[in-house]
């Protein structure tokens, strides 16, 4: 459960993270002079190709080459399924029908290192490397249902672990500006290594954003934004932890004993409760799916703690390995920003995210120069 959450903190460091810059059409009576300026200067640059047409034509271009250095902070909440559990390298246990999740979040704080270049006046490609510290806390349950059709929780723990993690990867912003006011499509590749998973996670980011700048004095520029945010990850984790890093040992030995007697108890009283059925009564679809669901439910749970309980009697030893299906319980969350250009070198920016069950918050610097 906890590596989902360890594996989407991480993951989005790859957050869109370039300071808003582009290529913009001057137009307007009031610009003509600039207009007329950028015409008639040769530009100086090897990249972007075509930019010299460009600039030629009246467009205002970023230099083409900059650096990123990125802040961010995220929340995110998770839904996780078809979960298996093991411990010390035993068989695994479906879990999904009986384990419940009352809540599931992760944090993170993360740098993000972002160089990028303009290869077209209206393409920018760039390179993310990030390292982040995260957290995870997690509040689930083991039920089952009774005699009575009624679920019944019999396990209840939660956990918090904290992990770091590295994320390598590459993106493009196709992006076009007309008399200040822009769109841009960004989108980014990354892979985040973390001890606790067998192999990098993937994810892809996209990233929509329409916005407009206004110029103040000289170069100084104030550039506003809105837009969305959608994190798209795949979907099958599969890795090994410590129980220690998990679970305080002298707890969860009690949580789990007790677990067990309530396993027993309520196997007790569908028993009884099936053994009180008449013989009509047991061929009955309603009475035969109940009993079944009930013996399945219970005889996964009552496994899976009592392996639990074998693993934390050597705690120290111990290790839990796992696989499942993860999804962020919203693709989509809405993004607004800012950035202040004090001139064409130097920006500053800051962008929040909102909406759906995620949240962020990203800030960064940027220094451009022309290639």
């Amino acid at each position: 459960m906890k590596v989902f959450l360890l594996t989407i903190s991480c993951l989005l460091v790859t957050e869109y993270s370039l300071g808003q810059v582009y290529s913009n059409k001057v137009v307007g009576k009031k610009n003509a002079s600039l207009s007329d300026s950028l015409k008639a200067q040769d530009y100086p640059y090897l990249l972007p190709i075509w930019g010299k047409k460009a600039a030629k034509r009246g467009f205002d271009l970023p230099y083409s080459a900059g650096i990123n250095v990125n802040y961010l902070y995220q929340q995110s909440d998770l839904v996780i399924n078809n979960l298996q559990v093991g411990f010390n390298n035993g068989p695994l246990h479906n879990l999904d029908e009986v384990v419940r999740f009352d809540k599931a979040t992760s944090t993170t704080n993360a740098v993000n290192f972002r160089p990028d270049v303009w290869i077209l006046p209206f393409l920018n490609v760039y390179g993310i490397f990030a390292k982040s510290r995260s957290s995870t806390a997690i509040d689930f349950g083991v039920w089952a249902p009774n005699s009575s059709n009624q679920w019944t929780e019999l396990f209840k723990t939660s956990t918090k672990a904290d992990f770091e993690g590295t994320t390598v990867g590459f993106g493009l912003t196709p992006t076009i500006g007309v008399g200040g006011g822009f769109m841009a499509l960004d989108m980014n590749f990354g892979w985040t290594d973390i001890a606790a998973l067998e192999k990098p996670a993937f994810s892809f980011v996209f990233g929509p954003r329409f916005g407009k700048s206004f110029r103040l004095k000289k170069q100084q520029v104030l550039t506003l934004w809105a837009g969305g945010f959608r994190v798209k990850i795949n979907s099958g984790t599969t890795g090994s932890l410590a129980i220690g890093d998990l679970f305080d040992s002298q707890n969860l030995e009690s949580q789990i004993a007790s677990g067990l007697t309530k396993v027993g108890d309520v196997q007790k009283d569908v028993d009884t409760w099936w053994n009180g059925l008449n013989s009509v009564e047991q061929k009955n679809p309603a009475n035969k799916a109940k009993y079944a669901t009930a013996n399945r439910a219970l005889e996964a749970a009552g496994n899976f703690l009592d392996a639990a309980s074998g693993a934390v009697s050597t705690i120290e030893q111990s290790t839990v390995q796992y696989s499942l299906d993860k999804q962020q319980k919203s693709l989509w969350n809405f993004i607004v920003g800012g950035q202040y250009q004090l001139n064409k070198h130097f920006m500053i920016r800051g962008e929040v995210g909102f909406l759906g069950t995620r949240t962020q918050a990203i800030t960064g610097v940027q220094y451009r120069f022309g290639l």
